[in-house]
């Protein structure tokens, strides 16, 4: 079941989704750039929201991007916090080793997700319960080939 909360919203052109289902909705450029190869840029999108409280929105790059020309966001997923006003601004990066990438108005950027979110109460202990990983982290679930840890 698909959960909607309203998002008050100013914006020159409102995020959409592109097909039914989808998660994200696309953010637009408002401006012209040209990202060089290894260069990120801040690109602004038009839209300042009022998320309400128990709501988070997250800004995360586009596959279709990031896979034909190597375009990511640098600190993603970018978090929007419900008391935020500001415009969304995305961080791009061009990942791309040799072509450089242009940017025009209205261009799809980004995708914002918008979620309930919880706030945990922090209580200190002076231990934790154990589990199977225990504090195991980075690569502790192993490769599905294990000969690669050899390598």
């Amino acid at each position: 079941m698909t959960e909607t909360v309203d998002v008050p919203i100013i914006a020159p052109e409102l995020p959409a989704y592109a097909h039914p289902g989808d998660a994200g909705a696309d953010l637009v450029s408002t401006e012209a750039l040209r990202l060089q190869p290894g260069q990120r840029a801040l690109v602004g999108t038009g839209v300042r929201i009022a998320l309400p409280d128990g709501y988070v929105g997250f800004v995360v790059p586009r596959s279709g991007l990031a896979t034909r020309h190597g375009i990511t966001i640098v600190n993603s997923p970018g978090t929007v916090d419900a008391g935020y006003r500001g415009e969304l601004k995305v961080t791009l990066l061009n990942t791309d080793a040799s072509e450089p990438y242009d940017i025009a108005p209205g261009d799809r950027i980004a995708q914002l997700i918008v979620m309930p979110v919880s706030r945990a109460r922090f209580i200190p202990v002076d231990e934790l319960d154990e589990t199977a990983r225990g504090a195991r982290g980075f690569g502790s679930t192993g490769y599905q080939n294990e000969a690669r840890i050899s390598s």
